[in-house]
C-alpha cells in the first residue's frame, strides 16, 4: 500500500519560513519523481516544485528563489523549504509521487497539509 504523509504545515507570518516533509512508503522512492503541489480555495492544484530521480528540479515561477525542494532517497523523504512566505502562498500543499513501471505510469498523492501565511 502506497502512503505519502506530509507534515510541517501551519500558520506563519508574512516573511517567515516553513519546512514541509513528506515520507513515502510502498513505492520505489529512488525511481520516483517527487513533487509538491498546492491548491488554494477555489483554485486548481498547481505544481510548486518537483525533483526527478536524477535530481533535476523544476520550480513554479512564483516560488523561484524562495522555495527549495530536496530529497533523501535513503530515508524515502522529500522536503520543501519555504522562505520569505507571502499571503499568496496560503494553500493546502500536497506531496506527489510519479514513477513508471515499463509503460505504466503510477501517480500518488498525500492527504495534504495546510499552510497559512498571515499579512
Amino acid at each position: 500500500q502506497v502512503q505519502l504523509v506530509e507534515s510541517g504545515g501551519g500558520l506563519v507570518q508574512e516573511g517567515g519560513s516553513l519546512r514541509l516533509s513528506c515520507v513515502a512508503s510502498g513505492i520505489t522512492f529512488s525511481r520516483s519523481t517527487m513533487g509538491w503541489y498546492r491548491q488554494a480555495p477555489g483554485k486548481q492544484r498547481d505544481l510548486v516544485a518537483d525533483i526527478s530521480r536524477g535530481g533535476s528540479i523544476n520550480y513554479a515561477d512564483s516560488v523561484k528563489g524562495r522555495f527549495t525542494i530536496s530529497r533523501d532517497n535513503a530515508k524515502g523523504q522529500v522536503y520543501l523549504q519555504m522562505n520569505s512566505l507571502k499571503p499568496d502562498d496560503t494553500a493546502v500543499y500536497y506531496c506527489n509521487a510519479v514513477y513508471y513501471n515499463g509503460f505504466i505510469r503510477y501517480n500518488y498523492w498525500g492527504q495534504g497539509t495546510q499552510v497559512t501565511v498571515s499579512s
